[in-house]
């Protein structure tokens, strides 16, 4: 089913930002189905078109990163970052991630999430490739960080 049909009646994003309140259930089906509307073309481009849409998808994201900071769901996380790798793809929103992703998916929060996930941690690593891969300062000195998980 093409993304447009689930465009339309998430211009508001209420219907999203209401997963932050609702169950984990809940919230694993909405982030489900904000990836489907991103991985399609006209879905990306309409969350792009405009600067109120993009920030609105990032600041629930953004909330939902942070949520998983206190109650860690990997399933939750690969779809966030799946969203996140998506949004990448389009160079205003790229440019735009450069300042708002998250710190915590910069650095080792979410280390043992992703420990045994490759396919989680690979998007993970071009996410950060994709947005310059500025990571929090000093984060790599005395092996900090998560590089030492990630495959080329």
């Amino acid at each position: 089913m093409p993304a447009n049909v689930f465009v339309a009646p998430f211009d508001s994003v209420g219907c999203y930002a209401a997963g932050l309140l609702a169950t984990s259930d809940y919230r694993h089906v909405a982030t489900f189905i904000v990836q489907k509307i991103l991985l399609d073309d006209v879905g990306l481009d309409y969350i792009c078109t405009t600067a109120e849409r993009f920030f609105a998808v990032g600041r629930v994201l953004g909330n939902m990163v942070a949520a998983l900071a206190e109650q860690p769901s990997s399933r939750l996380l690969k779809h966030i970052i799946r969203c996140y790798l998506r949004l990448s793809d389009n160079p205003r929103a790229c440019d735009a991630l450069r300042s708002c992703l998250p710190d915590m998916l910069r650095d080792a929060t979410f280390s043992s999430c992703l420990r045994e996930d490759p396919t989680t941690r690979r998007w993970l690593q071009q996410l950060l490739h994709n947005v310059g891969g500025n990571r929090v300062p000093g984060l790599l000195q005395a092996g900090g960080g998560f590089d030492h998980m990630l495959v080329n």
